[in-house]
């Protein structure tokens, strides 16, 4: 299947990021493949098949703002548009409690995860407003974290509190320039980062629990379903989840 759409797609090495890049590649989409990772990038867009040939791999930090402004511009010299973004980069600290976190590590989650998706979406709505036809569709990863915190996870959370906020400005300030933006929260989809918790992961009553995940290719599915949306139709929010897994419930 071909088509005239391009997506750039970050953390698009692993996980849900790979998920949603194969889905639309095989959608026809051209895609552009951002990560730190080029041979992760390569991994992915050879996992296209025949359709590796849509994909541009692009090592970058999603946090710095002139390795951004480059994937943008390498995106637009190879397709020549931009209809989708897909702001899914994002990292952990990794520190059992909040008091252990250190300045840096707390800085370094927020560089990527919410300063991250300021600035693809920055450039992406400069893109957008200006070409013809005007307009395209952002989706921006919120997690489950954008409802309720993990123990342990305070710059993870805050940031996807964040994105939150980011979601809905991004939806009001776009709607003049045709440009539609998603968030999609993800809870417990199988992918390196969810691995662990097979074998147990920390509840709020400080317990260890082994919690249930779901086939990431699910997520990449519906990130496609959104994409393919005309843009006067939007999915402002969405939550894909284990079905089991202890999110709604008073723990």
């Amino acid at each position: 299947m071909a088509n005239d759409r391009v997506a750039v797609i970050t953390g698009a090495g692993s996980g849900v990021g790979r998920s949603a890049a194969l889905a639309l590649l095989d959608d026809g989409y051209k895609v552009t493949l951002v990560g730190r990772r080029t041979e992760a990038l390569e991994e992915t867009a050879a996992l296209a098949g025949n359709n590796a040939g849509n994909a541009l791999s692009i090592s970058a930090d999603a946090g710095k703002a002139d390795a951004v402004a480059n994937v943008f511009k390498k995106t637009m010299e190879s397709f020549g548009r931009l209809d989708v973004l897909f702001n899914n980069a994002g990292i952990g600290a990794g520190a059992p409690s909040l008091e252990q976190i250190t300045p840096e590590q707390w800085q370094s989650v927020v560089d990527i995860n919410l300063t991250g998706t300021f600035l693809c979406t920055r450039e992406a709505m400069l893109i957008m407003k200006d070409q013809d036809p005007m307009g395209g569709r952002i989706i921006n990863n919120g997690s489950i974290s954008a409802h309720v915190p993990r123990p342990g996870s305070a710059p993870y959370s805050a940031t996807k509190h964040g994105v939150t906020g980011l979601t809905r400005s991004t939806s009001l300030d776009g709607r003049k320039y045709d440009i539609a933006c998603s968030q999609i929260d993800i809870g417990n989809a199988a992918t390196p980062m969810t691995q662990r918790m097979g074998g147990g992961t920390m509840q709020a009553n400080m317990e260890l629990a082994p919690e249930p995940t779901f086939d990431v290719n699910y997520v990449g599915q519906q990130v496609l379903f959104i994409a393919n949306l005309p843009l006067d139709t939007n999915i402002q929010f969405m939550t894909i989840m284990a079905t089991k897994m202890p999110f709604i419930g008073r723990g």
